[in-house]
């Protein structure tokens, strides 16, 4: 005869208790588990401790707290533990297998917290992205660009690729060019360019501006304009270096670079009188100079 008292009293009490027990410990855990997170990131905040160190190590001890939990309600929960670890382990050796470039970013993502190439707030160049470091994660290093975008990069890439770090030193250099049209005296350039450039917020004033003859083309010589200033005001000399060069080629009435002409009689025909008619053009341009007629057919 089925027996409902027996039923309750023996077997849905007990695993009631066990299921409420569980509850009550994975709630006061998770506040033990938030309250030791907080704590040891306070007290490494206190001690001035690398920002990025401090997230990786709350992280970390976040994920260990938690497993431990686990296993902690198995165990209320009458689950041998020990048959769960050895499951636990078998599982872990597949899914190792299975998620080998997780694992990856995990052991690099260590060797980036320990080696530190960069850290929290620097702005680098890495795994094809460049930005601003937000975090190091476990497995991810999550990154902000200059257009405001949230990028995540795989440790595993950023570790195996070269890293550009643009805070690492106290300035770095804008690198721009001016071309200049052949009839401007390139010393009145360079002078007037130095002393307009060095006129900008955020240039440094040590190392001074370079303004020198970077080259010749056929449109006349090319300057290499090159101020420096700290990584984080790059664009906005960069900008305005720009803006000042055509201010002070508008100031000073330069012509507009173009590549000249020069219309040549054959050696032939030096002093005939219609040389001048039938000489060929030498030159990169594709008009005349003012006046000549090239090729005019008589009148």
């Amino acid at each position: 005869m089925f027996d409902l008292n027996k039923l309750v009293n023996d077997y849905l009490v007990p695993f009631g208790l066990k299921i409420l027990m569980a509850v009550v410990i994975w709630i006061i855990g998770g506040i033990v588990i938030n309250l030791v997170a907080r704590l040891v990131r306070a007290a490494m905040t206190r001690r001035a401790i690398d920002p990025t160190l401090v997230r990786y190590s709350e992280s970390s001890l976040r994920i260990a707290l938690r497993i431990a939990l686990v296993i902690t309600i198995l165990s209320v929960c009458g689950i041998e533990t020990t048959s769960f670890a050895a499951l636990l382990a078998a599982a872990g050796i597949a899914i190792g297998a299975a998620w080998s470039g997780l694992l990856s970013n995990f052991a690099s993502g260590i060797f980036l917290i320990v080696l530190r190439p960069f850290k929290t707030g620097d702005m680098i160049s890495a795994g094809g992205v460049t930005g601003v470091v937000d975090e190091i994660g476990l497995f991810v290093t999550t990154m902000t660009t200059a257009d405001n975008l949230r990028v995540y990069v795989g440790n595993t890439k950023v570790f195996s690729d070269n890293i550009t770090v643009y805070d690492a030193n106290a300035f770095r250099r804008v690198d721009l060019s001016a071309q200049l049209a052949h009839t401007v005296d390139v010393q009145d350039a360079v002078t007037r360019l130095k002393a307009r450039i060095a006129q900008i917020p955020n240039v440094m004033s040590a190392p001074a501006v370079d303004v020198a003859i970077l080259e010749f083309n056929p449109a006349g010589p090319v300057l290499a304009v090159r101020p420096y200033c700290h990584n984080r005001d790059y664009w906005q000399v960069y900008f305005d270096t720009n803006r000042a060069i055509a201010e002070v080629g508008g100031t000073a009435h330069w012509p507009v670079p173009a590549p000249r002409q020069i219309l040549m009689p054959p050696p032939a025909d030096v002093g005939g009188g219609n040389a001048s008619a039938n000489a060929p053009i030498i030159g990169t341009g594709n008009a005349a100079p003012a006046g000549s007629r090239p090729n005019a057919p008589a009148p």
